[in-house]
């Protein structure tokens, strides 16, 4: 397939590029490079990429990525999680909901076949953790980035007809190593404190989140993108694994088994009221979808990675999104 990806450069995107080239599929990214361009330097390495530098709002630069006969896009270009929404609000806006709707129109009017959409599990806001939320349970954004998802999820699923098959993927939180590589993400977080400073500060530890691995993510992508159309036209999938829900208490725990000598200090309430337990049972019955990662190989990679030096200073603001 011809593959157009939206935000290439980023956290998920720039793995994403690399294993579609690795199954000899023609890549494209438009990406406006705001945290650099550097994620993608292996997949130079091949004819079918090119990169297009453009902005998500505006519809020129769609036009140009879309020009030449892309089969399918897949969309993660965002203003991603809550502090960075926060600090740019409107710009969280237009990116978010208003340059995905206008993507949506493009594709519809130029024969794209294939979107995916990547959402987040956010959505949920606050749920029962007695009752893992499914995709039909109410969606309840406590947080201008979910409330920017949700309003995008509704518009790309009315989009959907007999020539445009749209897929909704709410995504766990992600984590593990990326060539653009984050530590604004709680279990890289969590690990990278533990190792280096030998102290954890933990706000809302009984809250639940559920956590996939950022290699699993380009998996399940890549699996819906070959899946017959009757099976994901229209329809919405949480990715992750239902063995991968979490307390923060129980992933501190899992931090500490493999970093003993970490200092815990729990804070009493928090800024963050989000707590949901998620299924992902359609994502195995529908798609047969298993991560390969769990929770405890993620933090291992991290601690590697960091023990060997890879990152320089893995406290500088590159591996943000926002500044601290």
């Amino acid at each position: 397939m011809r593959v157009l990806v939206t935000g290439g450069a980023g956290y998920i995107g720039s793995v994403l590029v690399l294993e579609l080239l690795r199954r000899g599929h023609h890549v494209r990214v438009l990406d406006s490079l705001r945290f650099g361009g550097e994620s993608l330097l292996g997949a130079y390495g091949t004819c079918r990429f090119d990169l297009i530098r453009g902005d998500i709002r505006d519809e020129a630069d769609l036009v140009r990525a879309l020009g030449d006969g892309i089969d399918a896009v897949v969309h993660l270009a965002a203003i991603v999680g809550d502090p960075a929404c926060s600090r740019e609000p409107e710009e969280a806006r237009s990116v978010n909901y208003e340059a995905t709707c206008r993507l949506v129109d493009l594709c519809r009017s130029r024969g794209v076949t294939r979107f995916i959409f990547s959402s987040t599990c956010s959505n949920y806001g606050i749920s029962d953790p007695a009752c893992a939320a499914t995709e039909e349970s109410p969606l309840n954004p406590v947080s201008l980035y979910a409330e920017t998802k949700v309003e995008a999820e509704r518009y790309v699923l009315r989009a959907a007809d007999e020539a445009f098959h749209p897929t909704v993927l709410r995504l766990a939180t992600v984590f593990g190593i990326s060539p653009r590589m984050r530590f604004d993400l709680l279990v890289n977080e969590f690990t990278r404190d533990a190792l280096l400073l030998q102290k954890l500060v933990v706000y809302g530890e009984r809250f639940w989140r559920p956590y996939i691995h950022v290699s699993d993510v380009a998996e399940v992508i890549i699996t819906a993108l070959s899946a017959p159309v009757s099976s994901v036209s229209g329809q919405v999938f949480n990715v992750g694994s239902d063995t991968e829900n979490y307390q923060k208490r129980q992933l501190v725990a899992l931090v500490c088994e493999q970093i003993p000598d970490t200092q815990v200090e729990v804070v009493p309430g928090g800024k963050d009221p989000r707590s949901y337990r998620v299924s992902f049972e359609k994502l195995r019955r529908v798609l047969g979808f298993r991560p390969r990662w769990r929770v405890v190989d993620g933090i291992a990679q991290v601690r590697r990675a960091l023990e060997e030096g890879v990152f320089g200073d893995p406290f500088a603001s590159r591996y943000r999104n926002v500044e601290a």
